[in-house]
């Protein structure tokens, strides 16, 4: 079983996890820790400034317009 949950850090050093139902009975546990829900966060922020970039809009039109025939040839 995989258990993930964001946990928010503050200045303190130290992080304390209160286990799950299905991992108190286990002998060992393997703790991984990652900081990138930072920069994903951020990504996907800027895909939703995305969304809304008139020259973004255009050039997926663009393409859309390029494949449209291509797709249809293929069906």
């Amino acid at each position: 079983m995989v258990y993930k949950q964001i946990y928010k850090t503050n200045t303190e050093s130290q992080l304390t996890i209160n286990l799950p139902e299905n991992f108190r009975s286990r002998k060992q546990i393997l703790v991984v820790l990652d900081d990138s829900v930072d920069s994903k966060a951020a990504k996907m922020d800027l895909m939703k400034m995305a969304s809304n970039d008139p020259l973004f809009l255009a050039d997926i039109a663009d393409i859309s317009k390029d494949f449209k025939d291509v797709d249809s040839e293929f069906l």
